[in-house]
């Protein structure tokens, strides 16, 4: 039997017609119908509970259909002509009198027109419009009332029309649009008669004149490393870099090449399908490649795959393909195990309350009260500051330069306000955060603000944990997999950066590029050379402190410079215990969640920053034993936070002294095995060791997160299994 679906949830199932098998449940209880009715329909979960981006969008077949819809073209029938509305336009069109992508005046209903429509005094206004009868199709499947779209549309436009569809008409509305731009797309692309053929490949004209221009140019550097002016790695790079360049230039040579309305460059350009990268490999040429150690190959691949490889090119090309298939295979677990550690740190964080009421709200932004969100960091990795703040609750009042409040403390920072701020260039704001969350278990709605999932106000009992965690982990697989699609072309940011890199951080390893941080204010005195350490000498108020590193690393700071105490001296990455030790937990954290988001978005995947937030609370969910006092803690122990604050009322109530502990930033595979659930450690890791040490301490296991409750058969406490702490503890 078949199982038919709409090809609209295929992204979220990540589902593809080449022989996936799927499960059919049946819903068997009132309750579980209700629920599959009203929580699980695939019509009520548009958005993706990662970004807060549509994910039910049209793909393939249905873009290229509106994107051919939308497009116009000179010099076709009935273009000039003039209409007095827009079924007279669709009539005319049906009676094959104009040309669907014909230039054309339409006559449109006022209440359809944008702003740009209207003059200044907004009374005289034009409502004939040059448009094309493809357009007024395709703004007839659009609510009734929403402004003309009057342009070509692409996969993005199409995203973003759809993402003011639901923040205008809502959910349900929103469900209807979608289904009938992917029935009108579906039309259009098969009348279109859109199809691919060896011809439509055109090898760009100039790219015989780069090759011999690049082969001149590797020849003079070969002369002068035989002269012995360059060293054989000063060779290497700047052959390099010299095909890098010249491929470079064959690509941007590659769409200028192919007719702008042939179906190459139409499937390429509304983002149906493919990548100009990839029609650069079949026209331009396949370029540099890296061997089995990750290593470019500075032997480059002049042909393309329509010219066809001579018998060294398809030998090079070989390494790429066997080095991206190998990394498939073997970083897809990582990947996975990755999330399985992020799910095992995070499961029991829930929302448990309305507001934790931070003392007297007042924002510091130190990593105690308010978390700080800054411009520039946004802008080091490509994102706005409006996007990386949507959703959040503004702890302290949002001003721009002239001191007017763009937003009121306590409120919540929609898409009309995130857009206001970037709109007003506002250098910094302060943040309710789950970092900061003054919840005793969970955190509550204000700290985390809006689920992502349907743009309201997260409710109590919703697992965010997990969310956070397949947000994060989602994302890592895809990044694994990333070399997969080009065949092992060199590219800078190879995934072997990536994955890497995300394990290192929230595992709070030292990193391999250790970046030297000063530990003191002071003044550079000194930058000498010693053998192969380079030594930097900081002269403070009352001593001369050195840092060495490593000869090759690169100096951010020289001679005479002031630095400040946390500052990066060097080039590298950050050591988060030691920048945790000398500047914080605001810093690290801070730290934490730009590298994070970084990575991730120079590989094309958006993670909204507060999945990264809840799991960096986790990191810091931890505290050890200073000085035990009366209560039943020895001195060393590692405790979790909400445990360390009950011990403590308790013994407050006796009139006893409490214990004082010392701040934890630790990995998440370690957090995972320190918390106070000891079925949820022993399910996770070192299952033996888990047990002996709960079973010698006598230990109790109060069941609040969902992986206890899942291994004893229970229903888990989330979602609408959610009971107030107070039931749950009397059950």
């Amino acid at each position: 039997m078949a199982i038919q679906i709409n090809p609209l949830v295929c992204t979220a199932f990540n589902a593809d017609f080449d022989g996936d098998q799927m499960a059919v449940h049946l819903p068997l209880s009132e309750e579980a119908q209700k629920e599959a009715r009203e929580i699980m329909l695939s019509s009520k979960n548009l958005l993706k509970p990662a970004t807060g981006e549509s994910i039910a969008m049209p793909t393939q077949d249905s873009v290229l259909g509106v994107y051919y819809l939308s497009k116009v073209k000179d010099a076709l029938k009935g273009e000039g002509k003039i209409f007095g509305s827009e079924q007279e336009a669709i009539l005319a069109y049906q009676f094959d009198e104009i040309d669907l992508q014909a230039k054309i005046k339409v006559r449109i209903s006022n209440h359809k027109l944008s702003k740009s429509d209207f003059d200044s005094d907004y009374r005289s206004r034009t409502s004939i419009v040059e448009t094309s009868v493809g357009r007024v199709i395709l703004n007839q499947a659009l609510p009734e009332n929403f402004e003309f779209i009057n342009k070509e549309l692409k996969s993005k436009d199409i995203k973003a029309v759809i993402g003011q569809i639901f923040t205008e008409y809502g959910i349900d509305e929103t469900a209807k649009i979608l289904d009938q731009i992917k029935k009108i797309g579906f039309i259009y692309s098969t009348e279109s008669g859109i199809s691919w053929g060896m011809n439509d490949l055109k090898i760009p004209v100039q790219k015989k004149k780069n090759i011999e221009e690049a082969y001149s140019q590797v020849e003079e550097i070969e002369k002068q490393y035989e002269r012995g002016l360059l060293t054989p790695e000063e060779k290497k790079d700047r052959a390099i870099e010299i095909w890098k360049n010249a491929i470079d230039k064959i690509g941007k040579s590659v769409p200028e090449t192919l007719d702008p309305n042939g179906p190459v460059f139409s499937i390429v350009d509304s983002r149906a399908r493919g990548s100009w990268n990839q029609i650069a490999q079949m026209v331009g040429l396949k370029g540099l490649v890296q061997n089995p150690a990750g290593d470019i190959i500075d032997l480059p691949i002049i042909s393309s795959f329509k010219e066809g490889f001579n018998v060294l090119e398809y030998f090079i090309s070989t390494h790429g393909a066997r080095k991206g298939s190998a990394d498939t295979a073997l970083r897809t677990a990582s990947a996975g195990y990755l999330t399985r550690r992020l799910v095992d740190v995070s499961q029991d964080v829930v929302i448990t309350e309305n507001d934790c009421h931070p003392a007297g709200d007042h924002p510091q932004g130190d990593g105690n009260i308010g978390f700080v969100m800054r411009r520039k960091d946004s802008e080091e990795f490509g994102l706005p500051l409006g996007h990386r703040i949507f959703s959040r609750i503004a702890l302290g009042d949002i001003k721009d330069s002239g001191g007017k409040t763009i937003i009121k403390s306590g409120e919540v920072i929609d898409r009309k306000a995130a857009e206001l701020i970037d709109e007003k260039k506002v250098a910094e704001v302060v943040l309710r955060s789950p970092i900061t969350c003054k919840s005793k278990s969970g955190i509550c709605q204000k700290c985390y603000g809006y689920d992502l999932g349907d743009n309201q106000m997260i409710r109590v009992g919703t697992a965010i944990g997990i969310i956070a965690a397949q947000a994060i982990g989602e994302p890592g697989t895809q990044l694994t997999m990333r070399t997969f699609h080009t065949g092992g072309v060199a590219s800078a940011s190879d995934i072997t950066e990536g994955l890497p890199r995300i394990q290192e951080i929230f595992e709070a390893r030292i990193p391999r590029s250790k970046a030297v941080i000063s530990e003191f204010d002071g003044k550079v005195s000194d930058i000498v050379d010693k053998g192969k350490l380079r030594v930097i000498k900081i002269k403070t108020d009352n001593e001369l402190v050195e840092y060495s590193t490593s000869l090759g690393n690169t100096l951010w700071i020289g001679k005479g410079d002031l630095v400040a105490r946390g500052q990066q001296l060097s080039e590298g990455d950050m050591d988060l215990k030691e920048l945790f030790s000398i500047s914080g937990l605001a810093a690290a954290a801070s730290y934490i969640l730009n590298e994070v988001q970084k990575i991730y978005t120079e590989n094309g995947s958006d993670i909204n920053a507060k999945h990264i937030e809840v799991i960096i609370r986790q990191m810091f969910g931890r505290i050890r034993i200073k000085d035990a006092g009366d209560t039943a803690f020895t001195s060393g122990d590692i405790a979790e936070k909400i445990t360390f604050a009950e011990e403590n009322n308790r013994v407050k109530k006796t009139g006893g002294k409490p214990a004082t502990a010392a701040q934890l930033l630790m990995g998440i595979t370690k957090v995972a095995l320190t918390t106070e659930s000891w079925l949820s450690a022993a399910s996770f890791q070192e299952t033996a060791k888990v047990l002996i040490n709960a079973s010698t301490e006598g230990k109790a296991d109060k069941l609040r997160g969902l992986k206890e409750n899942v291994i004893l058969g229970r229903l888990i406490p989330v979602g609408t299994g959610y009971r107030k702490q107070e039931s749950r503890a009397n059950y």
